[in-house]
């Protein structure tokens, strides 16, 4: 299971530093079109995407997301909320965790 990541340049950036492999970098044109295919690829568990792409997207692809079991949708952004919580929330597991 591998995690993709899904923004803009800048937002981007940061997780290619850290080695994530599926970083897509789109712009409000084309990104339904990244989205999509993050949707489609079967290796893909965790889809990460800017709070502000989330915003962009269309309703019926927005409800999709949220209520997508596979990949786990998480948003990053403004909001000043720990990466670690919002996985553990969305999946029930602390990946963290010490034994």
């Amino acid at each position: 299971m591998e995690l993709a990541v899904v923004g803009n340049e800048e937002f981007a950036l940061g997780f290619r530093l850290v080695g994530i492999r599926k970083v897509f970098c789109c712009s409000d044109e084309n990104l339904e079109e990244e989205v999509n295919g993050v949707l489609g690829d079967k290796d893909v568990g965790i889809l990460v995407l800017h709070d502000a792409c989330l915003c962009n997207l269309s309703q019926p692809l927005t409800t999709k997301l949220r209520e997508s079991v596979r990949p786990v949708l998480i948003t990053v952004g403004e909001e000043e909320e720990d990466l670690r919580e919002k996985i553990r929330r969305a999946i029930g597991i602390d990946l963290y965790a010490e034994k």
